[in-house]
């Protein structure tokens, strides 16, 4: 097991046995797998303690419902319902130890169990769904499959939180009654994950995917390329990912995934109804690309594989029509494995190519995407160049008033909001965080929470918002525990920021909504920080040691001299 995995599992392994000593009962013996574990009654969970927080929670208190060890879960007769039905019983199989068969019917009666009703109503949606659950039944219905697995998402978190645990345990798996209607704010609700600066193995992004499913995130774009590692093998230019993607920051590691990889990774997203987007960083963050193929350098030498931080050095050369070939190369490539609509192509911190030649480089990039049948993604920075129907920025930066990247929403381009100081994940909560940077500043959760996507942007108006991203880069990031500990709770507070209702935005009910999660996460084993401005009922498991990688410098130190525009960021 490599030293990473390690670290994970050692802390997912105290935080569950921190779980079940908080849930066994004084005098009560702790049982192993495959025995059962005694707990404690749980406080009851209220209808309203859903993160992210619904469109309309209407409770009723006389309705509760009690999940009998008999329990079918019946669906529509339709393969995409019983699919999600499955992830229901899956879900719910090890804690509760009930069988929990799954049987299919042309319209699903609740009786004794709960329904799944693929409707195929439009009203509330692409991804809404409306949840009653009364003494006798519990059905949800949506007209979607995936309105059926955000729906799905609800109803686990309204189990007593040792439901969360992977063996059985004795509890009274009480739902409270009541109905929920329920749709998201925004379409494009995801988290970024950097594969470049450290690798991650498939099934580290699988466990990441489960995390933004349960909260009805339903992107996952993967920074795939970078100076420090090209993680993606291309058929056509094979000398990419043995070569670009040997090494990473500090000199760890390095590490590719195959194309199989690739499409267990997207088919694992699509089937927790989560769109992978890949990104292939360019002209610039490409010394990587430089190393394996050194004809696209402008010098035609390789550099030497990097290590370090520092960006803004690297770029394949604008001037040659072999760059081109390249690109159409790689991209092409990328959307054969991608059923996904979008392909982002990076375009920050080009600071030595020329700001013309820079812009007729992404314009015809765009072009090259828009003859994929995609639709292009690029990092703000890509603003100033000739528009092309459907692009989309995704918006980085500290300072909401923005001109350029709202005259390229007045000529029709659309935005993502991923707010270095709201939104990067890789940002320490707070001075002492070992890990992470503090360029945007210190995001604890409230930071996290109390911003308006709607309004962040001056000039930038709320139609041409097409949701948020939450990013985290990796320099300092180098294990599965680490990106656990830096996504919670942050992400679902993110998640909330692109699901919920803006009329529902209040701090003081969100943490606490947000506090019994805590101990979700500690019974699933799941690393977690546990600061001070949420009122946590336990203690998380041990912080991750702080480290300082070979070659590492701080975020603030990675800004070339002069520059002033921009913030400094990873990307």
């Amino acid at each position: 097991m490599a030293a990473g995995e390690r670290a994970a599992a050692d802390l997912a392994g105290a935080a569950e046995r921190t779980a079940t000593a908080q849930l066994t009962p004084p005098g009560t013996a702790q049982l192993t797998a495959p025995a059962t574990a005694q707990l404690a009654t749980p406080a009851p969970v209220r209808l309203g303690d859903v993160v992210p927080t619904p469109d309309r929670v209407t409770p009723d208190p006389t309705a509760d419902h009690l999940l009998r060890p008999d329990a079918v879960i019946r669906v529509s007769a339709d393969p995409a319902a019983l699919a999600v039905g499955e992830q229901l019983a899956a879900l719910l199989r090890p804690a509760t130890g009930y069988p929990l068969p799954v049987t299919d019917s042309v319209t699903p009666s609740p009786t004794g169990g709960i329904a799944l009703d693929l409707t195929g109503d439009t009203d509330l949606g692409p991804e809404g769904y409306r949840l009653d659950i009364a003494t006798d039944r519990v059905r949800l219905r949506a007209g979607t499959a995936a309105g059926l697995h955000h729906g799905v998402q609800t109803l686990r978190q309204l189990f007593p939180a040792a439901i969360e645990s992977p063996r059985p345990v004795t509890a009274r798996w009480v739902l409270p009654g009541g109905s929920i209607v329920d749709r998201p704010r925004y379409p494009w609700r995801g988290a970024m994950l950097d594969v470049a600066r450290h690798f991650f193995d498939v099934p580290d992004v699988l466990r990441v995917i489960d995390h933004l499913a349960r909260y009805k995130l339903n992107r996952l774009h993967l920074h795939l390329t970078d100076d420090q590692g090209w993680r993606i093998a291309i058929d056509s230019w094979p000398r990419l990912a043995p070569i670009g993607g040997a090494g990473a920051v500090g000199g760890d590691p390095g590490g590719h995934y195959t194309q199989a990889d690739y499409r267990r990774i997207v088919a694992y997203a699509a089937a927790r109804h989560i769109t992978v987007v890949p990104e292939i960083d360019l002209p610039g963050h490409t010394n990587a690309a430089l190393v394996a193929y050194p004809e696209l350098a402008p010098d035609r030498v390789a550099p030497p594989p990097y290590t370090g931080t520092e960006v803004g050095f690297s770029y394949v050369d604008p001037a040659r029509e072999r760059t081109y070939d390249f690109v159409a190369d790689v991209l092409g490539e990328i959307a054969a494995l991608t059923p996904g609509r979008w392909l982002h192509i990076g375009g920050d911190e080009a600071f030595k190519v020329p700001a013309e030649v820079y812009a007729r480089f992404v314009a015809r990039v765009q072009r090259i995407v828009a003859g994929l049948g995609r639709t292009v993604i690029g990092w703000h920075q890509i603003a100033p160049a000739a528009h092309t129907d459907g692009r989309v920025l995704q918006w980085w930066g500290t300072n909401g008033d923005d001109p350029v990247t709202a005259e390229a929403v007045r000529r029709g381009a659309t935005v993502i909001l991923s707010p270095g100081n709201h939104a990067y994940l890789d940002m320490k909560y707070a001075p002492d965080t070992p890990i992470g940077h503090d360029w945007a500043g210190l995001i604890d959760v409230r930071r996290s929470y109390d911003w308006d996507p709607g309004t962040h942007l001056t000039g930038v108006p709320a139609d041409a918002v097409l949701g948020v991203e939450a990013p985290l880069w990796t320099e300092s990031v180098t294990t599965l525990a680490e990106i656990e500990f830096m996504l919670l709770p942050r992400l679902p507070a993110l998640a909330e920021q692109g699901w919920s209702p803006r009329s529902t935005h209040d701090w003081d009910g969100f943490r606490r909504r947000l506090a019994g999660h805590g101990t979700r996460w500690a019974t699933a084993g799941i690393a977690y920080h546990s600061g001070p401005d949420v009122p946590w009922p336990a203690p998380a498991g041990p912080v991750p040691a702080p480290r300082q990688p070979s070659g590492f410098a701080d975020q603030a130190g990675r800004e070339p001299a002069g520059r002033t525009a921009e913030p400094p960021a990873g990307g």
